[in-house]
C-alpha cells in the first residue's frame, strides 16, 4: 500500500514538472497560453507596402469580444472580428498607407484587451516608395488663381466635410466584395503631381475613371450617404460612410440620387457621371479615405474579402484619353 501511495505522489510531482515546462518553453517561444491575449510572432510582427496601398493585419484571438485598437503613424486603426471563415480566428484591421506617408520602417502599435488582461503588440511596417505620375498643365490663369471670393467658398467647403467626416460609424457596415463604381476608362493618375502654370499641386487623392455622361454610379459597398455637396472644385458629389473610419467619395456627378443619412448597399445606383465643378470632361472621381489615409481606390479589389459582388478592373488608359478634375489649389 505505501508502495503504491509513493508511485502516485510521484506522478503528481511528474505531473507538475510537465506543467512547468509547458509553461516555460510557451513563454521562451511566445505561444499563447490557452484564454490568454497572444503575443506578436516574429512572423506575423513584419507587413510592407507601397504608398497608396491597404494592409490587412491580423491578430489571433478567439474571444471576439475582446477590444482590439491600433495606432499607426498619429492614426487610429480599428480592428474587427475577421468576417472570413479561415482559421485561425481572429481580427483584423484595414491600415491604409497614405499616398504622402514617409518611406521606411514605421511601428503600428496594437492595444488588446480581454476581461481584466490586456496587453501591448508591435508590429514593424515598411512603407515603399511609389512612382507616382508628374502631369504639367498649362491653363488660363482665372482657371488656376482662384478670387478671394472663390478662394472663401473653397476653404468654406473644406471645413463642411472636416466637420462631416469627424464622427466616424462605430460598426462596420461594409460586407466582403468590394464594387468597381463605374466600368470605364481608368486613367491610372492616383497619386499624380500636378503643375499648373509652373506652380505644384496637392497629389490627386482618387482614380479618375472616364465614362458617357448619365452613365451610373453605383456604391462600392454598403454603407451610409454621410453627405452629398455641389462643391466648387468636385461638383456634385456623395460621401458615404462604411464605418470604422472607412469612406468613399464620388465627385463630378451630373446627378445625385440619394439623399444624407440614406442607407446603401454595394452596387446600389446613387448617382450619374457627370462634368461638374472643375472637370475636362464626363468622368466620375472616385476616392477612398481609410482612418484618414488616401488611399487607391482600386487597393479595394484587391483586399481577401470576397464577396458575390466583384467587378472587374479594366486596363489603364494613356494620359491622353484621359479626362479628369483640375484639382484644388495650394493655399
Amino acid at each position: 500500500m505505501k508502495l503504491l501511495l509513493d508511485l502516485r505522489h510521484l506522478g503528481h510531482i511528474r505531473a507538475k514538472w510537465l506543467v512547468m515546462v509547458v509553461i516555460l518553453l510557451a513563454h521562451l517561444v511566445g505561444a499563447p497560453l490557452p484564454g490568454s491575449i497572444p503575443p506578436a510572432h516574429s512572423a506575423e510582427g513584419r507587413y510592407s507596402g507601397k504608398q497608396g496601398q491597404v494592409l490587412v493585419v491580423k491578430v489571433s484571438l478567439e474571444d471576439e469580444s475582446a477590444i482590439v485598437q491600433g495606432t499607426f503613424l498619429g492614426r487610429s486603426i480599428r480592428f474587427f472580428p475577421d468576417p472570413r471563415s479561415e482559421e485561425p480566428k481572429g481580427f483584423v484591421g484595414l491600415l491604409g498607407i497614405d499616398l504622402q506617408d514617409e518611406p521606411g520602417t514605421h511601428d503600428l502599435i496594437v492595444e488588446l484587451k480581454q476581461g481584466e488582461q490586456s496587453r501591448t503588440l508591435k508590429y514593424s511596417v515598411s512603407v515603399l516608395k511609389e512612382k507616382f505620375h508628374v502631369e504639367h498643365l498649362t491653363l488660363p490663369k482665372d482657371k488656376v488663381d482662384l478670387d478671394e471670393k472663390t478662394l472663401a467658398r473653397w476653404k468654406s467647403e473644406q471645413e463642411q466635410v472636416k466637420s462631416a467626416l469627424a464622427t466616424d460609424s462605430p460598426a462596420r457596415l461594409w460586407q466582403p466584395g468590394f464594387v468597381e463604381p463605374v466600368n470605364g476608362k481608368r486613367t491610372g493618375i492616383f497619386g499624380s503631381v500636378r503643375i499648373m502654370n509652373g506652380q505644384p499641386r496637392n497629389p490627386h487623392n482618387g482614380e479618375d475613371i472616364g465614362a458617357p455622361l448619365g452613365t451610373p454610379v453605383a456604391a462600392t459597398n454598403d454603407g451610409l450617404v454621410k453627405l452629398t455637396v455641389d462643391h466648387f472644385f468636385s461638383g456634385k458629389g456623395i460621401f458615404l460612410d462604411h464605418g470604422l473610419g472607412f469612406y468613399s467619395m464620388y465627385f463630378h456627378l451630373s446627378e445625385i440620387l440619394v439623399k444624407d443619412g440614406d442607407v446603401v448597399k454595394a452596387g446600389q445606383i446613387v448617382g450619374k457621371v457627370g462634368a461638374s465643378g472643375r472637370a475636362t470632361g464626363p468622368h466620375l472621381h472616385w476616392g477612398v479615405k481609410l482612418n484618414g489615409a488616401r488611399v487607391n481606390p482600386y487597393a479595394l479589389l484587391d483586399l481577401p474579402f470576397k464577396g458575390s459582388v466583384q467587378s472587374t478592373t479594366p486596363a489603364p488608359v494613356s494620359s491622353t484619353e484621359s479626362v479628369t478634375g483640375m484639382g484644388s489649389p495650394t493655399p
